[in-house]
């Protein structure tokens, strides 16, 4: 059996009808109530399905205008509220809008395309702010800095100069017109947003009964007192320390007075040869003759004198003692290990302004270690060591018989004379500019003692004469 469909009756339908208009018309009035139109501005239709609609807009900022969109530049934010900061330069996804400046960790396609929620961006508000190049806060190219009026400064930079330059311009229009008043809705309040709706609904924000002109020339004028006041405090700070040093430096007493009085010893270490020897009224600086008599003494059987490396502590202890001119007896139990005394002498050579073998014997040295007969070669180098300055040639004569009876007890100490001129040769003699191949260089060097030091009784003549 069918079953007919029920009867509706005219004035029924009429009555939804009119009905379903009534609703229809309180809720557009209700929302009408809520929008404050701007002219010349078309309706558009409102989307009902909410849940499936943002809560934001495309561009992802509410309310101001996106004067530049979206580009990779470097940040580094250095004060916040006229406090410096430390430096930090990182890689920002920066927009423009037409009141602020935002920053963002990435793109808003990568934010996407990684699956993560937008991050809330850091904001910078352009009203009152001052943008210039600079390359006194940065070594790198093509930066600019920000300043607000509440004291916050950034830097923003970029490798290319056409995209720095960009910014550049866009931020400073914006900032001109900031503060011409010609900024329309970006100085105040640039959108409403009704609660639970979808629709970001503009209204003008330069308002009558709002004198919004006088606060912005407010906060101009705090922002141009707050820079005086900084940076008056701050000449100010530096003046006052440019002054005590010129003071400091005028009162301080003269290198001799402090000499005379003993406050002020000249040192061993890093002195001059020739300067040294005067000072101590002898061809052969003291410290040589404690190190040679002492390892003479307990150290030629050593294994591997002047090849194995001493306690670098005790070296510095001993050598602070020397140059404070201080008795010194290297037979004390804190000199015990024999390597610390060879490692002292060897840095005594190495820290010389000059070295052992002065730089204008350096070349004539090379060229005499090239000669193919032997006797020539060592005619050639007996002739150069004669006519170094009597110190330096007395130093080395003491050295080298010194090394020649470290050599004589090889087979226990195991230095063979290759071993001694591979520590010996940089340590002697070094150019005075590095104009060739080092490792060239060092070749001739070690080639240059282990010479002298075979044929030293024929260079120097017997030890004691």
């Amino acid at each position: 059996m069918q079953k007919q469909p029920a009867m509706v009756l005219p004035g029924a339908v009429q009555m939804r009808i009119k009905s379903s208009q009534t609703n229809t018309g309180e809720r557009l009035s209700q929302t009408k109530s809520m929008v404050l139109p701007e002219p010349d501005t078309l309706q558009k239709p409102i989307n009902r399905h909410r849940r499936n609609q943002s809560q934001h807009n495309v561009d992802g900022s509410v309310g101001p205008q996106t004067i530049l969109k979206g580009e990779y530049l470097n940040k580094a934010k250095i004060a916040e509220g006229g406090k410096k900061l430390r430096k930090n330069w990182t890689s920002t996804w920066v927009v423009l809008c037409s009141n602020q400046l935002l920053f963002y960790k990435e793109s808003k396609q990568e934010a996407v395309a990684n699956l993560k929620p937008g991050g809330k961006p850091d904001g910078v508000d352009l009203c009152g702010a001052a943008i210039d190049w600079t390359t006194e806060k940065s070594s790198r190219k093509n930066v600019i800095q920000i300043t607000t009026p509440n004291g916050h400064e950034f830097l923003l930079q970029a490798d290319h100069f056409p995209t720095i330059s960009k910014w550049h311009d866009a931020i400073k229009k914006a900032v001109d017109s900031l503060s011409s008043g010609a900024g329309g809705q970006s100085c105040g309040r640039a959108a409403i947003h009704r609660s639970n709706s979808t629709e970001c609904l503009s209204r003008p924000t330069c308002e009558p009964s709002k004198p919004k002109p006088k606060e912005t020339k407010s906060e101009h004028r705090r922002s141009i007192m707050f820079k005086l006041n900084y940076s008056a405090s701050d000449s100010a700070d530096k003046n006052g320390v440019k002054n005590r040093l010129k003071k400091f430096i005028s009162r301080r007493p003269s290198m001799k007075t402090l000499q005379e009085k003993g406050l002020i010893k000249d040192r061993v270490f890093g002195c001059h040869m020739l300067t040294l020897c005067e000072r101590e009224r002898t061809t052969v600086p003291n410290f040589v003759k404690l190190c040679v008599e002492e390892v003479e003494k307990r150290g030629l059987e050593a294994d591997g004198i002047y090849r194995v490396s001493g306690n670098l502590a005790v070296i510095q202890k001993l050598r602070f003692l020397v140059d404070q001119e201080e008795e010194l007896d290297l037979g004390d139990s804190q000199w015990e290990d024999v390597h610390v005394i060879t490692g002292a002498l060897k840095m005594f050579f190495r820290e010389l302004p000059e070295p052992l073998f002065p730089f204008r014997f350096f070349d004539s040295f090379v060229e005499a270690i090239k000669i193919k007969e032997p006797t020539q070669k060592v005619q050639a180098l007996k002739k150069l060591i004669h006519q170094l300055p009597k110190p330096n040639h007395n130093t080395t004569k003491l050295l080298f018989h010194h090394l020649r009876r470290v050599l004589m007890k090889s087979q226990k100490n195991l230095m063979s004379s290759q071993g001694i001129s591979i520590v010996f040769g940089p340590t002697l003699m070094w150019p005075e500019f590095e104009t060739g191949n080092m490792e060239v260089n060092m070749v001739y060097q070690n080639q240059i003692v282990e010479s002298i030091l075979i044929e030293c009784v024929e260079i120097f003549g017997p030890e004691g004469k």
